[in-house]
C-alpha cells in the first residue's frame, strides 16, 4: 500500500522507545490544502497549540509525529522544545515550519530528550523518503498492538489514513492521532467542512475508557495532484476511511477482546441519540458484561436510565436488543437468555436501543473492559 500521489514519508529511530522507529514525517511534495481538529483539553500540549493555527490556515503540507513522549505539562520549556522540533523538521524537509503540523503521543509530564531528538533528526535531509503507510503507522504507536491504516478510492483520487490510539479515548474532538492524505483537488474551506463532518460521525463516536487525551490531533491534507472529484464522493471516502480507522482503534482498545457498537434509534435529535449511546458504551458494568458474555440487559437499561434529564424518554417505550435478540421488554426466559448469551460471545457485540421518542439515530463504537486494561495502565510508566 502506497501513499496517494505526491505524498512521501520517512520514519526514524530517535531512541524514545526500546526498539523500532519512534518518529515519522509525511510531506506533500507540492502545496496542499489542510484542515484539522484537536483536543479541547485544558491541558492541551504545545504540539496542539502550535498546530491548530497551522492546520486552520489551510496551507499545511506536512505532519511530523513523535511517539512515546507527549510533551505535555512541561511549562515554557515544553513550548520551546515543541517549537525547536518544528524548526528541526523544517530544516530537514525544506518545508516552512509554519506549514508543518506536529504531534506527540506518550507519557505526560516528561520533557523531550532534546539532545536525542536533535541527533536523531540530523540525518533527516539526507534520508530517502522511502517509508510507506504501514511504516508510519508503526512508528507512531504507543501501547497499540497493531498498526492502523485504511485506504479507499474516490473516482480517480485516493484517500489514505493512518491512526494510533488504544487508551485515554473519549472524544472531545477525536481522541487519538489520525492523519488522512488525499490527492483530491479541494479548497481549504470545503475540505474543512468535509473533515468536521467525517470526524464528528466517526472519531467523535469512539470511546474506550471515557478519558480525553491532552494531545488529540486529527488532520487531513489534500494536494490536488489527482484532480477534482465530486464533493459527495469525496465526503463518503473521507467518512469511510475514518470509520474504518475508528473500528480498528476500538478493536485494539487496551486489553480489549471484543468490539462493541451501540446504535440508538428513535431519539428526539442526534445529540440525544449520541448521549444515550455513549452512556451505554461507556458503562463499566456494560463493558464487563460484554467481556464475560453475560446477557445482563438490565445494565443497558441502567445506562439508558442515567440520562434522566433527557426529554421524551419513557422506559415503557424503550426496547433493547443484543444482536438480533430482543432483551427488553421481552424479559426473556432461559431459552431467550441462552440466545442472548450466544450473541454476547461474538467478538463483535452489537447493542441496539430504541427510545420511541423521535426519529433520530446514532451509532457509537467501543470495546469491552478486561483485567488486562487494568494491568496495562497500572504499569504504564513503570
Amino acid at each position: 500500500m502506497d501513499f496517494p500521489r505526491g505524498f512521501v514519508a520517512q520514519t526514524a529511530r530517535l531512541g524514545l522507545r526500546d526498539l523500532g522507529d519512534d518518529f515519522a514525517v509525511v510531506v506533500s511534495e507540492v502545496p496542499a490544502s489542510s484542515a484539522g481538529m484537536f483536543t479541547q483539553s485544558l491541558f492541551a500540549g504545545p504540539s496542539v497549540t502550535l498546530s491548530r493555527p497551522r492546520a486552520a490556515s489551510g496551507r499545511a503540507r506536512a505532519v511530523a509525529v513523535v511517539a512515546k513522549n507527549a510533551n505535555v505539562a512541561n511549562g515554557e520549556a515544553g513550548v520551546r522544545d515543541a517549537a525547536e522540533l518544528s524548526e528541526l523538521v523544517g530544516a530537514g524537509t525544506g518545508v516552512d515550519p509554519e506549514q508543518i503540523v506536529i504531534a506527540s503521543t506518550g507519557v505526560i509530564g516528561r520533557p523531550y530528550p532534546m539532545e536525542m531528538i536533535r541527533s536523531g533528526l540530523a540525518g533527516l535531509r539526507s534520508s530517502a523518503y522511502d517509508s510507506g503507510p504501514l511504516d508510519v503507522a508503526r512508528a507512531i504507536m504507543t501501547t497499540d498492538t497493531v498498526p492502523k491504516v485504511s485506504s479507499l478510492s474516490a473516482g480517480q483520487v485516493r484517500v489514505l489514513g493512518v491512526a494510533k490510539g488504544v487508551g485515554m479515548i473519549e472524544p472531545d474532538m477525536a481522541t487519538m492521532l489520525a492523519f488522512v492524505f488525499t490527492d483530491a483537488l479541494v479548497e481549504p474551506d470545503l475540505l474543512g467542512r468535509l473533515w468536521r463532518r467525517a470526524v464528528d460521525e466517526t472519531f467523535n463516536c469512539l470511546s474506550v475508557d471515557t478519558d480525553t487525551s491532552t494531545s488529540d490531533t486529527a488532520v487531513v491534507l489534500a494536494n490536488g495532484l489527482g484532480g477534482a472529484v465530486a464533493e459527495a464522493e469525496l465526503a463518503v471516502a473521507l467518512c469511510e476511511v475514518c470509520r474504518d480507522l475508528t473500528l480498528q482503534l476500538a478493536r485494539d482498545g487496551e486489553g480489549a477482546t471484543k468490539l462493541i457498537t451501540v446504535t440508538v434509534t428513535g431519539a428526539l435529535d442526534g445529540r440525544q441519540a449520541r448521549r444515550v449511546a455513549k452512556a451505554v458504551v461507556n458503562s463499566p458494568l456494560v463493558k464487563t458484561a460484554v467481556h464475560g458474555a453475560d446477557p445482563n440487559w438490565g445494565r443497558v437499561a441502567m445506562a439508558v436510565g442515567k440520562c434522566h434529564d433527557e426529554e421524551g424518554i419513557d422506559a415503557d417505550r424503550v426496547e433493547i436488543r443484543f444482536g438480533e435478540v430482543e432483551a427488553y421488554p421481552a424479559r426473556p426466559g432461559s431459552e431467550g437468555l441462552a440466545a442472548l448469551a450466544s450473541a454476547m460471545r461474538s467478538d463483535h457485540v452489537g447493542i441496539a436501543v430504541e427510545l420511541g421518542a423521535g426519529v433520530s439515530t446514532a451509532t457509537v463504537y467501543g470495546c469491552d473492559l478486561s483485567a488486562e486494561y487494568v494491568r496495562i495502565n497500572a504499569d504504564y510508566t513503570t
